[in-house]
């Protein structure tokens, strides 16, 4: 006679903690980011961040950190990947470090860019 060892099925308790657990990981993975003095909505490869201004805002998306150095009129300085840029609203994309950053809107309670992937990065 041959011993098996019979699994008991997962009770329907199990089976939604184990789904609410996975859920949760993808969309960690998905949004991959965290900020400070920022909101971030973040797809796959693009991510709209608004700063608060007045505050020390940051923002790490897509695996870079996005901070607000300054803004003054309807032009901001960013810092994206490492490296400063100014923007100003209507101008075409900036290129930097495998992303293009542009300064979507300004007001006097906040500043938001769109950081997006470059195409084959």
């Amino acid at each position: 006679m041959t011993n098996r060892r019979v699994d008991s099925p997962l009770t329907p308790t199990r089976r939604a903690a184990g789904l609410l657990a996975g859920l949760a990981l993808g969309v960690a993975l998905l949004a991959g980011c965290s900020s400070e003095g920022a909101r971030t909505d973040c797809g796959l490869d693009a991510c709209t961040v608004t700063f608060d201004r007045g505050v020390e805002a940051s923002a790490t998306i897509l695996g870079v950190e996005a901070k607000l150095v300054g803004a003054q009129g309807d032009q901001v300085t960013v810092e994206v990947a490492g490296e400063q840029l100014s923007l100003t609203t209507g101008q075409q994309a900036t290129e930097v470090g495998g992303f293009s950053v542009t300064l979507d809107s300004v007001t006097d309670q906040e500043v938001k860019i769109r950081v997006a992937r470059n195409a084959g990065n």
